[in-house]
């Protein structure tokens, strides 16, 4: 694989012991976990136009560093650490086989992910880290140069976004016809809704179970990548998403939303619109990234299903 060439290239900036890289996964980027004989971290090889066709990449992957390292410092919120380049950068650019990727490298953040096996405590306890999270991204004052993706209207429904190489706007044809149609519904109702948000901020974007890393009463928040400016209703419907089909949903939204008011308020009228919104977003990327990933290709029509299943439910 040549992003692990890019990988191992980019290692070799940081002030680290010899040690052993292993792939984690191929998504939205590819990482690598690297173990030492200090510890372990995970490195990011980011994808080109990760954070839309117009965005500088090194300017926005510093930024999502810039409110890492803030969280830590301000609050007892549990995030990645950051580690910097022999040269103290926290953003390295390495290349390899004749592929060159930003990178990046965090401190691995040990515990469990109860992506099968959540409790309400558990929805209970992200509430309360997102709500804290929230709170930070008010009082905090980011630098200048600070730039994370909008997370309107337009980027979720329009043509910020690439997926897979594919502008976000040509994903809609790779949809069957039904559902393309009911996407246009949910996009046509959230025009209103998004319009009409006022607790919009800094969120995390991305705070599903699987970036939930528990350890004891503590919840980690993991995979800042997807950070930006945004409805704060969002992130809730976010962890909730995969959960919104399950039978006992009701208890993981009420724990969810019961964590979230013990830190601060929030209005939650248009959760599952969000929640629908959610589906979209995971649809238009999956239908981009399988048109060159051929694991993301094998489950396609399961997904597509799913998407319909989903805002069926949501619907009733």
């Amino acid at each position: 694989m040549r992003l692990r060439r890019v990988a191992l290239e980019a290692v070799r900036q940081y002030p680290l012991p010899e040690g052993r890289l292993t792939f984690l996964a191929h998504g939205e980027n590819t990482t690598f976990r690297f173990d030492d004989t200090a510890g372990r971290a995970l490195v990011r090889v980011h994808r080109p136009e990760r954070h839309g066709r117009a965005a500088d990449a090194g300017i926005a992957i510093a930024s999502e560093i810039a409110w890492l390292r803030a969280i830590r410092t301000d609050t007892d919120l549990a995030v990645p650490e950051v580690l910097r380049a022999s040269d103290q950068r926290v953003v390295v650019e390495a290349e390899a086989a004749g592929v060159a990727r930003m990178c990046s490298v965090l401190r691995w953040m040990d515990g469990r992910i109860h992506v099968d096996s959540a409790r309400p405590v558990h929805l209970f306890r992200l509430g309360a880290a997102m709500a804290a999270l929230h709170d930070h991204a008010d009082a905090w004052t980011p630098p200048d140069w600070f730039r994370r993706i909008r997370w309107d209207h337009e980027t979720f429904f329009g043509d910020v976004l690439v997926y897979g190489g594919i502008p976000a706007a040509d994903c809609w044809d790779l949809l069957p016809a039904a559902l393309r149609k009911r996407f246009g519904v949910v996009r046509d109702r959230m025009r209103d809704i998004m319009n009409a948000e006022e607790d919009v901020g800094l969120i995390h974007a991305d705070p599903h179970l699987g970036n939930a890393v528990f350890r004891g009463v503590q919840v980690q928040l993991i995979d800042f990548d997807d950070c930006g400016i945004g409805p704060r209703i969002y992130d809730l419907a976010v962890a909730l998403w995969e959960l919104r089909d399950a039978d006992d949903h009701v208890r993981y939204r009420d724990a969810l939303v019961e964590g979230y008011r013990s830190v601060r308020d929030i209005d939650v009228t248009h959760l599952d619109d969000y929640i629908a919104l959610r589906q979209v977003a995971f649809q238009l990327w999956h239908s981009g990234t399988a048109q060159v990933d051929p694991v993301f290709a094998a489950e396609s029509e399961h997904i597509e299903r799913w998407s319909l299943r989903m805002l069926d439910t949501i619907g009733r």
